[in-house]
């Protein structure tokens, strides 16, 4: 795969500012195209009125070229849960959703088109990973987002990577993309580092890393199994980093930030729902600064994952709980439109992309 061009949101202000003086321009009107992309959303020459006519579309062609271009569209939930799918320049698919509330709107973005962890209850993973995104692939989709609740009055409030791809294998850019979002018009788009999740599957150098960065966005940890005996078939990666040394990184991360752990866990109907693992996961948990958010699983024909019982989720629940560990049941959006990651992806993707598997289940779609 080629790399995508070199795009504004892939530097910082400073460096920017060199990139347009490399180009014979005056430093300043990297501020200013900045303030166009991450204020006002647009990366059309034609919208900058405050630069030179005869600079807009020279500048804009250099450092604000179209990475992603929206190969289809569904929405869901009356209108507040719009599901897209990205093409890049080389063809890679990738996929983001918007999520309206009353009190605030969620993008869930992905940082790979595809995914390496081969989880095997999950569309993207069985996929298998195509490549990285770059920092500006990532950012566009927010920015994407903004652009549409601007014409509400509206803005991005929460994001989540709980995308496609494991954000923590692609750390670079992941972490710029980070502060791209995070750092204040014209670095960047200004919302808040608290309202930022990063999930994992337990990349364990990778957490220590991320809770020495000073940032303080939560970390959301795809546990899925509380042993290893069942992690290591749900969670591949756990055959490399056990359960145990997974969440001493992720105690370490809130000791280092002060941010409570978001633990992830798909319940499966007979493979890790039973009411031992309940009390093993709450037992690891208490006394400690976390949180479980159970997720339903939206399976699909053919696959031979399926959703727990209500009556077991009923009691999963209450038995985690009993532990004195907070604990709630993720909503589900998006159903009726391929809602979860890599599933309306694969549709769009001809029938004979590499690695493409049809009839894996779906997790339910993110919702923070």
């Amino acid at each position: 795969m080629s790399r995508p061009p070199r795009h504004l949101a892939d530097l910082d202000l400073a460096a920017r500012r060199q990139a347009v003086a490399d180009l014979g321009e005056r430093p300043f009107r990297a501020d200013q195209l900045s303030r166009h992309y991450f204020g006002r959303y647009t990366d059309t020459g034609q919208d900058m009125t405050d630069l030179p006519a005869a600079l807009r579309d020279s500048l804009a062609s250099e450092l604000l070229p179209r990475l992603l271009t929206e190969e289809r569209a569904l929405v869901a939930d009356r209108g507040a849960t719009r599901k897209s799918v990205w093409r890049a320049l080389d063809g890679a698919l990738v996929e983001s959703v918007l999520m309206k509330y009353p009190d605030r709107a969620t993008m869930c973005v992905s940082s790979q088109a595809g995914c390496g962890m081969a989880c095997p209850f999950c569309a993207t993973g069985q996929a298998g990973l195509t490549r990285n995104l770059s920092t500006a692939e990532i950012v566009a989709q927010v920015v994407a987002g903004e652009r549409l609740l601007a014409a509400e009055g509206g803005r991005v409030s929460n994001i989540v990577f709980m995308g496609m791809g494991e954000p923590l294998a692609n750390y670079k850019n992941v972490l710029a993309a980070v502060r791209r979002l995070t750092d204040p018009v014209p670095s960047g788009l200004g919302i808040s580092q608290r309202s930022v999740t990063v999930s994992t599957v337990g990349l364990v150098p990778a957490i220590g890393k991320l809770a020495a960065e000073g940032l303080s966005v939560t970390l959301a940890v795809s546990l899925h199994a509380p042993d290893d005996t069942a992690r290591d078939e749900l969670v591949p990666v756990n055959r490399r980093w056990k359960v145990a040394e997974v969440l001493a990184a992720a105690w370490d991360y809130a000791a280092a930030t002060g941010r409570r752990i978001s633990i992830e866990y798909a319940l499966i109907k007979d493979v890790n729902d039973q009411a031992w693992r309940a009390d093993l996961l709450g037992e690891l948990l208490s006394g400690h600064l976390a949180h479980v958010n159970l997720i339903p699983l939206n399976p699909t024909p053919g696959s031979r994952w399926t959703a727990s019982l209500p009556g077991v989720q009923d009691e999963f629940v209450a038995r985690i709980a009993s532990h004195g560990v907070p604990v709630t049941v993720r909503d589900t959006r998006g159903r009726e439109i391929d809602g979860a990651c890599g599933q309306l992806a694969a549709s769009v993707a001809p029938e004979d992309r590499p690695g493409r598997r049809v009839g894996a289940a779906r997790r339910a779609l993110p919702l923070v």
